[in-house]
């Protein structure tokens, strides 16, 4: 077999010879590096036409595929990439690069003729692009190289594309993360802890499966519930975030980050519905004040969609920003935390506590081949959601590990 490649990689790299070429499984399985390899053999015997490449959006592809595909080639000549063109010269070709971040995106590749694709994080784009592109694949001998984690087992790549592998002109490369021989066994085993249910199921162990059932199941009250007396004297960081609600639940929670751990000290919550009153932007400006008096200046991760809102709170002097409301990798981040026992919630949080026990994946969407929890009695969860994800905004309280995040 060929040098320094684990047997898998190596056979995949000799047989991806398909006009589809799939890698998919696990993180950290090396299906990455061996399609680069691929790709960038097929891009050296390919004599003519246009290549592409394409990602969730163009921050991912380069941080994913592009910096290591220099770092593999060394020469910044031959791997240069320009990001005001969208275009890597690769040994004397171009390659375009696009994003494939929502479903209008097929417009920006359509009338090209490509000779080439690779294709990163397929799951995570809208069908339309991928459908697209595949016909924009038109070139005599045209190929397409795409890796993905694993998904849904109702996920359209899945039924449409992997278990019509037979039917259609499609290599399909499943790999595992113990089929990574250049990683340490102290590595992997580290990474396995750091998983748990659904993700440990799909990132860990690459199976399609379906997300049913409890969001949080590793969530015990036992276990993440705190006192008083289990605070730490001090906090390296104090922020809050909220869920912003007119007819449905405003929520708001007041957080603490101390030594790799994170802390729902109290939390806000106003129900317009029940309490038969909606407020107005003003009122919820004025709770916000009195909920953070004490803590003046501290950063207020306000929900994306609340524009009105964030606007009175900033004619007030409170210091706001959007939050990312990226809500799998929220889920995924929160299930680590509480997981590895690191995200914890004082006694006094009722609604938190109540929510997070009944927080559910939504069966309706999954069968459309979605992820997505039940849009009920989630506004809490979404303001703990918020939260953590902002923990990326200040240098050193978190970094990014593969696709997934690790607090520390």
């Amino acid at each position: 077999m060929i040098e320094g490649l684990a047997y898998k990689q190596a056979r995949s790299l000799l047989d991806a010879g398909r006009r589809i070429n799939l890698w998919h499984g696990s993180v950290r399985s090396g299906k990455t590096f061996v399609s680069i390899l691929r790709f960038l053999a097929y891009c050296a015997e390919m004599p003519e036409g246009n290549l592409m490449m394409a990602g969730k959006t163009m921050t991912t592809l380069y941080r994913n595929i592009v910096v290591p595909m220099q770092e593999m080639i060394g020469d910044d000549r031959e791997c240069h990439y320009t990001s005001s063109t969208k275009t890597l010269l690769l040994g004397g070709r171009r390659v375009m690069l696009e994003g494939a971040n929502d479903e209008g995106s097929e417009q920006k590749i359509r009338g090209l003729t490509l000779a080439g694709a690779y294709c990163d994080e397929v799951t995570l784009w809208p069908e339309s692009f991928w459908t697209m592109l595949l016909s924009r694949c038109s070139a005599p001998g045209a190929k397409l190289f795409a890796t993905t984690n694993p998904d849904s087992p109702y996920h359209w790549l899945k039924a449409g594309y992997i278990d019509r592998r037979d039917e259609l002109d499609m290599a399909v490369f499943h790999f595992h993360i113990d089929d990574n021989g250049t990683l340490s066994r102290e590595y992997v085993e580290s990474l396995k802890k750091e998983y748990t249910g659904l993700w440990r199921r799909r990132f860990i162990d690459g199976e399609w499966c379906q997300a049913e059932g409890a969001v949080y199941d590793m969530w015990d009250e036992g276990k993440h519930v705190v006192g008083d007396g289990g605070l730490p004297e001090r906090f390296d960081k104090i922020f809050a975030s909220c869920d912003y609600g007119t007819t449905n639940p405003f929520a708001a929670g007041l957080f603490g980050a101390s030594d790799g751990k994170l802390y729902l000290l109290r939390e806000y919550h106003y129900d317009g519905r029940k309490q038969m009153r909606q407020k107005t932007d003003g009122e919820y400006a004025d709770d916000m004040e009195a909920f953070l008096s004490g803590h003046e200046g501290i950063e207020f991760i306000i929900d994306p969609s609340a524009a009105s809102f964030r606007v009175e709170c900033q004619k007030r002097g409170i210091n706001v920003r959007y939050a990312n409301n990226d809500v799998l990798n929220g889920i995924r981040f929160v299930s680590q935390m509480l997981h590895s026992g690191r995200l914890l919630v004082c006694r006094g949080c009722k609604e938190t506590i109540r929510e997070i026990a009944g927080y559910v994946w939504d069966a309706g969407a999954q069968k459309r081949g979605t992820d997505a929890p039940l849009k009920e009695n989630d506004h809490c969860c979404d303001m703990l959601r918020y939260a953590v994800m902002s923990l990326g905004l200040w240098g050193g309280v978190i970094k990014q590990h593969d696709t997934a995040y690790v607090f520390g």
